[in-house]
């Protein structure tokens, strides 16, 4: 039971490069690509772990309280 998301991972990677080669893409061309997104996402993950728990506050709206404003 602990390797089920072991499974979906393969299993959605078949379906992904599945996808891929029927639509024109050589496969070699398809796991080149892949890798370089896994290489892009491990830097990512490298200089930010939790991206989540990043300070996500929204801007303020401007305050119309200058002269002229009304």
């Amino acid at each position: 039971m602990e390797d089920d998301w072991r499974a979906e991972v393969r299993l959605g990677l078949e379906n992904l490069i599945d996808k891929a080669v029927v639509t024109g893409a050589m496969q070699a061309e398809v796991f080149a690509v892949i890798e370089d997104e896994l290489a892009r996402m491990r830097a990512a993950i490298e200089r930010d772990p939790d991206p989540s728990e990043d300070d996500t506050q929204t801007a303020e709206e401007p305050a119309n309280d200058w002269p002229g404003a009304s």
